[in-house]
């Protein structure tokens, strides 16, 4: 059976340091891109079978940028003075956000009139590690036109890496996760409808809070229920 391009792009990428050729090329990048800036804005995806994958594409108003990022926990040195193991400042400072999703939120910093469509990882080393995001121009009229990539350009998508709505940070927040068909996020959404339908759920209460339809309180007040 024929492969299309895309297919032996991802087998190469999965074999770049069995080849002793692109070993080499790789080990050229990494030191080449350890000297650059942290945000560095690129001509073309490395990983161009990711890219497209995850909604790039080559027309105005779409660039990708390279960010590195700091790799490793942030536990402090543990300080050579008295106190109790609890006040030391050592343990407890594993950050929340993930590498990817900070990498997103840094080329949203650079570039503050675009929008974070998505991200990748590319590579890393013994210090840093490297992600490209894919930005896109919410005011382009090629991006406006697109019947793909249009919905970015209204308003409420504005700033959506900062909200968790980008896929790094949806599954920062939790929302990959499954526990079976009842862990799933529209078995979630369906019964909380449901209850909403039902006038069991109050939307200013973080749980499933009763509120009893008309009928059910009149019969109480009558005294038919106790």
């Amino acid at each position: 059976m024929a492969h299309g391009l895309y297919h032996y792009l991802r087998e190469m990428w999965k074999k770049r340091w069995d080849d002793p050729e692109l070993a080499r090329l790789w080990k050229q990048r990494l030191l080449q891109w350890r000297r650059e800036p942290s945000v560095v804005r690129i001509d073309k995806p490395t990983r161009l079978d990711r890219a497209r994958a995850l909604g790039y594409k080559a027309k105005p108003g779409i660039i990708v940028v390279r960010v590195r990022v700091r790799k490793g926990g942030l536990n402090r040195p543990r300080p050579n003075k008295g106190r109790r193991p609890k006040r030391m400042g050592v343990y407890g400072y594993a950050p929340a956000k993930s590498t990817r999703l900070i990498a997103e939120e840094r080329a949203a910093r650079k570039y503050p009139n675009l929008e974070v469509l998505n991200s990748y990882y590319v590579g890393e080393d013994g210090l840093y590690k490297w992600y490209e995001v894919i930005l896109v121009d919410p005011h382009h009229p090629a991006i406006c036109r697109d019947h793909e990539l249009g919905w970015i350009c209204s308003p409420k998508h504005r700033g959506r890496v900062f909200r968790g709505l980008t896929s790094a940070g949806k599954k920062m927040r939790g929302l990959r996760k499954s526990r079976g068909l009842r862990g799933t996020i529209k078995y979630k959404w369906k019964k909380k409808q449901k209850e909403r339908e039902l006038k069991k759920r109050h939307e200013a209460s973080r749980g499933a809070r009763l509120i009893a339809p008309d009928e059910i309180r009149e019969k109480y007040h009558k005294g038919d229920l106790q």
